[in-house]
């Protein structure tokens, strides 16, 4: 029997990897090589240190820090000891922060010095946590009552003593939260499939492929689709500590990467760098893409000499995932991979037509299972979860043949004059403008009920934007309901560690005094279909 068929669990490929590979690169970090044989024992390390320090099976680890190989030791390696990895979005602070160490019951805290200051102003007790430990980056001393993480990496290297239990929690995932806080999505020991893992890994990735990400590792693009992309195939990752659009070229031939995972505003940020003539002149020969524009597809493969194939999925999908690997139109997300049944729904759950945007639901596989679950909010996963069919909170639309089009998040939509507005949409049209950098498009209350359209822009250095110009361009290239009718200017649009605009801040916010109005600016204007 093939070795490879008996294995149970991620951690047994994780050892399986470091026997077999040996000194194969797994990870590349800045000048540090770390071989599969050398992650299969640091991950065993984490798990013996942290038993060692006094922690017990069934413990949460909260980790806030940047982008290191520590971290990645510690999130494979801490569940090989029974303990629950909790990744935290380096952007927090204050309540938002408190909320997260708390609501997960953490016991333990790992964070960098540089970020410690953001722990110490939070009001004690500080939930469960009662030790810290800090990654050391600078050359200050430890805060007082800390312990060094290399203390607690510095254990035996032999795999931890200890039977997994196949329904232990190996993390939880805070979703980023569109109404109230964030919500911890749970993952289970039992969930983490090697198999399918390998066997998907074995479609998309050569052995000899290096994977690159400058993405956070709180977050699963970057240690699920990057760094277990690589896992799962045996090949390389390279670990950037952040991304940087003005020298992402020059890391992916510096690491020599052949593949890249980014969500669509990486592509856009790219898209608009100003062109070079090695453009073309890199390693890479393809990119797993969550979202990208349909109006940017062709001309980023051209400009940058690569192929985009594009993904979905989500930490809290309950596993659906669909795959265009230029077997379906450009644009299109492909199909529903295995034996999964869904279908589109509209909001009273009734099944739609070709062409017809709905929400994407897809059932339960085991009935006595629930297929998403939230850490101790019983209400958020039966919303979720309702009659057996899983909720994604995103909506689309499918063509004859069943392919899906990706057309926004269910909270990030707008509806005017009874039209379902795209905010994905009216984003990609508009920053096809030649002044216009970046663009978020949200909706905010309309005097008629409804919504209006408001985005804000941030115009491209060295050039002008005229607003009634902007709008007539929009009038000329979408639906006329989609036009916007409020516009703000801004140095900056927030965004996410992820690269995901801020939308509710910018919807906070909504119009002020210093908006400007399409109405009472452009009184002349009839928009017609």
């Amino acid at each position: 029997m093939n070795q490879e068929t008996q294995l149970k669990t991620l951690y047994d490929l994780i050892e399986y990897r470091g026997n077999t590979l040996a000194q194969k690169p797994y990870l590349l970090h800045e000048d540090l090589v770390v071989s599969y044989e050398d992650y299969n024992k640091a991950t065993c390390r984490a798990a013996n240190g942290l038993l060692k320090q006094g922690g017990n099976p069934g413990d949460g680890v909260a980790v806030f820090m940047g982008n290191c190989p520590e971290y990645i030791y510690l999130f494979n390696g801490l569940p090989r000891g029974g303990f629950y990895c909790v990744p935290v979005n380096t952007a927090l602070k204050k309540e938002g922060l408190r909320y997260i160490l708390t609501h997960s019951d953490a016991r333990f805290l790992v964070v960098d010095d540089v970020l410690f200051p953001r722990i110490a102003e939070l009001e004690k007790p500080l939930g469960q946590i009662r030790k810290i430990f800090v990654r050391k980056t600078t050359g200050n001393r430890l805060p007082q009552d800390t312990t060094d993480l290399s203390d607690l990496l510095d254990a035996p290297s032999a795999k931890p003593d200890l039977r997994l239990d196949p329904e232990a929690i190996a993390y939880l995932m805070y979703t980023s939260g569109t109404t109230g806080f964030p919500k911890g999505v749970i993952n289970r020991v039992v969930a983490q499939d090697p198999q399918s893992t390998i066997m998907f890994t074995n479609l998309l990735l050569k052995e000899d492929d290096i994977l690159y990400t400058g993405l956070p590792l709180f977050h699963g693009n970057a240690l699920l689709l990057t760094a277990g992309f690589a896992m799962g195939r045996g090949a390389t990752f390279a670990l950037d500590k952040r991304f940087s659009a003005s020298g992402f070229w020059d890391s992916i031939r510096r690491y020599r990467a052949t593949q890249f995972n980014a969500l669509g505003a990486v592509l856009q940020i790219l898209m608009k760098q100003p062109e070079k003539p090695d453009d073309a002149d890199n390693p890479v020969r393809m990119v797993l893409s969550g979202g990208c524009p349909k109006n940017i597809w062709e001309a980023f493969e051209k400009r940058f000499n690569v192929t985009i194939w594009e993904i979905y999925g989500a930490v809290d999908g309950g596993g659906i995932m669909s795959l265009n690997l230029g077997n379906a139109p450009m644009g299109s997300i492909g199909k529903p991979v295995g034996d999964i049944e869904w279908r589109l729904v509209n909001d009273e759950g009734v099944e739609v037509s070709p062409g017809v945007i709905g929400e994407i639901v897809h059932k339960v596989k085991d009935p006595d299972k629930p297929g998403v679950e939230y850490f101790k909010n019983p209400e958020a996963t039966k919303t979720k979860v309702r009659g057996g069919w899983i909720h994604s909170g995103d909506l689309f639309t499918r063509d004859e043949d069943g392919n899906l089009y990706f057309v926004d998040r269910k909270t990030d939509s707008m509806r005017r004059r009874g039209e379902n507005i795209s905010s994905f949409e009216v984003e990609s049209l508009i920053v096809k403008h030649p002044a216009v950098a970046e663009c978020a498009a949200f909706g905010v209350p309309s005097e008629l009920g409804e919504d209006d359209v408001m985005i804000w822009v941030r115009i491209k250095p060295g050039k002008t934007l005229d607003l009634k110009e902007l709008i007539k361009y929009c009038a000329e290239n979408m639906a006329c309901f989609m036009v916007p009718r409020y516009v703000d200017v801004v140095e900056e649009i927030p965004k996410t560690e992820t690269l995901r605009f801020k939308k509710n801040e910018l919807k906070d916010r909504g119009v002020t005094d210093r908006t400007w109005d399409r109405e009472k600016e452009m009184p002349e204007l009839k928009l017609t279909k």
